[in-house]
């Protein structure tokens, strides 16, 4: 059984808690998360084995069209997700800087889990719609190589989900930078 994360977000409360309550209920999935989100979004964020976390996305998003953002399914997810998405993670050195930004919340847990598997970078932070209008960003660190390659391969992963905002990576970064983003 391999372990596996999933995520529905939806414009509304009203559906986006209906459809969390639809996933808990479909399958034997964990419901590790469950918020509003800016503007006004919601979503779930669920784990368990691949095949129960994958039925239970699927009967949300199948139930529950209308007002649907986006969803994700990930199987095997990157060991630096978690500590990304709940600030905990630690970065000693920065390098490079490589952000990227998502008009929303599954496509940028999708990009990290990319990225994080592309090439030897650390995930540093990944803000999901929080005080972002619903936007959500990643920053990552690592050579510059590494970063540049994790961002194009972590662009190219969520293209055509339509969610890509935008995308830049810097090569040293200025203390000071270093200091606002760790």
């Amino acid at each position: 059984m391999s372990r596996a994360i999933g995520m529905i977000e939806f414009r509304t409360v009203s559906s986006g808690v209906t459809a969390a309550d639809n996933m808990v209920k479909t399958s034997q999935v964990e419901l590790l998360e469950a918020q509003t989100v800016c503007p006004g979004k919601y979503i779930a964020l669920i784990a368990g084995d691949l095949s129960a976390v994958r039925a239970a996305v699927d009967s949300a998003v199948e139930k529950y069209p209308d007002e649907l953002i986006d969803s994700m399914v990930l199987g095997n997810p990157h060991d630096s997700i978690f500590p990304a998405l709940y600030g905990a993670s630690v970065v000693e050195n920065v390098s490079a800087l490589g952000i990227l930004e998502t008009y929303d919340v599954a496509a940028i847990i999708v990009a990290a889990d990319v990225a994080a598997k592309t090439a030897i970078v650390d995930l540093i932070e990944l803000r999901v719609a929080k005080g972002m209008c619903g936007k959500s960003y990643m920053f990552i660190t690592g050579e510059v190589a590494a970063v540049q390659a994790a961002i194009d391969k972590a662009k190219t992963a969520i293209a055509d989900r339509g969610m890509f905002l935008d995308s830049s990576v810097i090569a040293h970064p200025d203390a000071q930078i270093i200091e606002s983003v760790l």
